[in-house]
């Protein structure tokens, strides 16, 4: 696996330390969120699909439901790709998903993305590879990229609460658009997914006392 195409990966809670260390002596705000927020978290999940799955169940719902809507789908043997597309859309309803969520559910079966490739192919590529498929944005595939490729070098600005973290820690007039945020971001490099969790981090810790909603 060469670093020259994909970055540094991160493997373990480390790597978040490494990473949150060089952003907080790259930048003062960065220290002092990281002062309240303590050691942050590794937050890495499997890959596959599966996960992505996952994410397409929990669009847009609860917590609570999708949670719910998952274990029917686990219970039903509704989780594979093989068995999504021998489902029916009545299958697939009766687990909990919309009309729209089961053709997204059908579209990433039928995609037959090579998972194992994509955890060797550069960022750029992973996430144009997961957007040509119907149900899934660049938010989405930021996050996987991030946690189930462990990619330490990628961010999601289209996330309102890290837009919402950027304008406290920065002092911000206003909340930085997802273009505004990406640029940012740059600055951050090569740990901008450490950034991210730290932003997340900071959020929790800082929106009772400044706050944020």
């Amino acid at each position: 696996m060469s670093e020259d195409r994909i970055g540094r990966i991160i493997v373990d809670a480390e790597c978040v330390a490494e990473g949150a260390a060089h952003l907080a002596q790259h930048d003062p705000r960065f220290a002092r969120a990281l002062e309240l927020t303590g050691p942050l978290p590794l937050r890495l999940k499997a890959d596959g699909f599966e996960q992505l799955l996952s994410a397409i169940v929990s669009q847009q719902i609860s917590v609570a439901a999708a949670n719910g809507i998952w274990k029917k789908m686990k219970a039903a043997g509704l989780t594979g790709p093989r068995k999504v597309i021998w489902a029916s859309e009545e299958d697939l309803r009766a687990a909990g998903l919309s009309r729209q969520k089961v053709r997204y559910a059908k579209a990433l079966a039928e995609a037959r993305i090579d998972y194992a490739a994509l955890r060797q192919a550069p960022t750029s590529e992973v996430i144009a590879t997961l957007v040509e498929v119907p149900g899934i944005g660049i938010w989405t595939a930021e996050i996987y990229a991030m946690f189930s490729l462990g990619r330490a070098d990628v961010f999601a600005p289209g996330d309102l609460a890290l837009q919402e973290a950027a304008r406290v820690l920065f002092d911000l007039p206003d909340r930085p658009k997802e273009r505004a945020l990406r640029q940012m971001a740059e600055d951050w490099s090569p740990w901008r997914s450490v950034a991210a969790r730290l932003l997340w981090a900071y959020y929790h810790v800082a929106k009772d006392r400044e706050g944020i909603r």
